[in-house]
């Protein structure tokens, strides 16, 4: 049924697809744009794709009686639209389209339709265009004056009759077809129709006057480019870029916005040089000192014609210097770089003749003495003050070149003895007599025995004894000072106290050392003992050993050692703050 619509539509989109082929080969043979669209605008984009139109309007169609009847056209929900423009630069260029839409088929010498009978539109006109690429964005406006074949809705005959067109779109730029291919996402288009029926009641005449709306979408191929492809770059290296007569250099040549698919010339030209690819090589045997320069050349394009076009071939230039002879470089060391007075040290100079010339080394310092006269030599600082001392390592080869280098030692004096420190001795255990706690057994004497030999075999030494108390102990210390603030009478017991100034008091009374040389502090240790320290005359207890406290000694008495008593009641246990006998 819809023989004619489908034969008009087909014939557009055949016509699409026929262009499109060349347009497609012309998109992949030019220059691929690889940024955003406003950066590679396009000459021609043609789009073509599907669009709907929804007519406004009635024809007052002239009746047998000498009346007239309104009718109004419908809604077209198939149609084709394809269009050309031609831009001038980035954002202005010129539009033909063309459009036809269609319901049904129309029988010859009528307009019967199979969906009513306002059934076709064909839309031809042209004028101007303009878009507004933004990256991948690109909107755009049209103005064209149109030839519009119009059907009227009572069964009118085809009409031609003139036209407007103003409306706008917006297109996405695919990466596809090297950004050569878009989508319209839409075109909305407002459309101006009119058509002059005649006055006639067979075929139907009348006057109509439409105001349509028209949306499309579809595909935009872009064609050509505004401006000229990016010229071919060419740049230049030289390395290295000094030598002396006879070493080689290399020249590389690094090409820019050559097209992969021509053909690539490269050229050098230059003295000594030699080479067609992207590098080259600069025979200096025969040369003289001075500056010197390479130029290179690239062309590309098709086999044999390459270079033709100006953006086609590019030149560089590399530039290198022969040098004179040098004289040798030098460098010297010191090992070690302090010593100490009377102490030697070994010099090694390390000296490079560029033309590998022999050489010759001598040394000097501003102190002491230096001997030898090769690559090391041997620096005695007899006789030689502390202090920094300079040394000179000369070198010279056989046409009178020389060169020298320096370094420097210092001469220090011996380093004063080593601080010394506090040392751990013994400890004493209080764990083993539970009814004395803090009593200094034989066990413990024995150990403040051997301190107290050396204290006698250091007669400038001194000893701290730093008592330490388990929780127990100091729970029941807490709870008598508490006891004690409301009772004056109640006698608190400090058992790492006691213990500190029990074992001085075995040290002074039965070993005789003098109490000014022995220290008592208390630690923080949960255990019931006693620690002993030799301190070094020089050395600090304070700095060595940290977390200690003196004790008071007015307020802490040694107890003395007395035999228990006699227990009369066994069953009865003895009271674990009870004092030492």
């Amino acid at each position: 049924m819809h023989v004619h619509v489908l034969r008009t539509v087909g014939r557009i989109l055949t016509l699409s697809l026929v262009a499109f082929v060349p347009i497609a080969a012309l998109a992949q043979a030019a220059p691929a744009a690889s940024g955003a669209s406003n950066q590679y605008a396009s000459k021609w984009d043609i789009f073509a794709g599907y669009s709907y139109l929804a007519p406004h309007g009635t024809v007052d169609v002239p009746q047998s009686n000498g009346t007239a009847t309104p009718y109004s056209y419908d809604a077209v929900n198939v149609g084709a639209i394809l269009s050309a423009a031609r831009y001038f630069n980035q954002n202005v260029g010129v539009q033909v389209e063309a459009s036809e839409h269609e319901w049904g088929v129309q029988v010859k010498g009528s307009n019967i339709g199979s969906h009513g009978n306002d059934d076709g539109f064909v839309t031809i006109g042209g004028g101007l265009i303009a878009r507004f690429p933004t990256g991948s964005i690109t909107p755009f406006l049209h103005a064209l004056v149109d030839a519009e074949q119009i059907n009227g809705p009572d069964y009118n005959p085809y009409k031609w009759g003139p036209g407007l067109t103003v409306g706008g779109g917006m297109d996405y730029e695919t990466p596809w077809l090297n950004h050569h291919l878009a989508i319209r996402i839409f075109q909305a288009d407002y459309e101006y129709m009119h058509a002059d029926f005649g006055t006639s009641v067979s075929p139907p005449g009348g006057r109509a006057n439409i105001d349509a709306a028209r949306l499309s979408a579809g595909i935009v191929v872009h064609i050509g480019a505004l401006a000229p492809p990016p010229s071919v770059t060419l740049a230049c290296t030289a390395s290295p870029t000094a030598v002396f007569p006879g070493e080689p250099i290399t020249v590389t040549a690094a090409a820019g916005n050559l097209n992969p698919k021509d053909n690539v010339i490269y050229s050098w030209t230059g003295n000594g040089v030699t080479g067609n690819s992207t590098t080259a090589t600069v025979n200096t045997s025969d040369l003289a000192p001075g500056s010197y320069s390479v130029q290179g050349a690239v062309k590309e394009g098709k086999k044999g014609k390459e270079g033709l076009k100006p953006w086609e071939s590019a030149t560089c230039s590399a530039s290198f210097t022969v040098k004179e002879f040098e004289p040798p470089t030098i460098s010297c060391s010191a090992n070690p770089t302090t010593i100490q007075p009377g102490g030697t040290s070994t010099i090694t100079s390390q000296a490079v003749s560029p033309q590998n010339r022999p050489l010759t080394y001598s040394y000097t310092a501003t102190a002491g003495t230096v001997t030898g006269s090769g690559t090391t030599a041997e620096f005695s600082s007899a006789g030689a003050p502390t202090g920094a001392v300079g040394i000179t390592c000369n070198v010279s080869d056989d046409k009178g070149h020389s060169a020298s280098a320096q370094t420097t030692l210092t001469i220090v004096a011996p380093p004063p003895p080593p601080q010394p420190h506090t040392q751990a001795l013994c400890s004493l255990a209080f764990s083993t007599d539970k009814r004395r706690p803090t009593r200094v057994d034989n066990e413990a004497k024995a150990c403040l025995d051997q301190v107290a030999l050396d204290l006698k075999q250091q007669a400038d030494a001194k000893a701290v004894i730093v008592g330490n108390s388990d929780d127990k102990e100091k729970a029941i210390e807490a709870r008598e000072q508490k006891r004690a603030e409301h009772n004056k009478h109640v006698k608190v017991e400090n058992f790492a106290a006691q213990r500190a100034v029990n074992a001085k008091d075995y040290l002074v009374t039965e070993q005789g050392i003098d109490p000014s040389r022995i220290s008592v502090d208390t630690g923080t240790a949960d255990e019931q003992s006693a620690q002993d320290y030799l301190v070094p005359a020089g050395a600090s207890f304070s700095s060595d050993i940290q977390g200690t406290t003196p004790v008071d000694e007015s307020t802490v008495k040694p107890q003395t050692r007395k035999p228990l008593p006699e227990r009369h009641h066994a069953h009865h246990k003895p009271s674990p703050a009870q004092p030492q006998q």
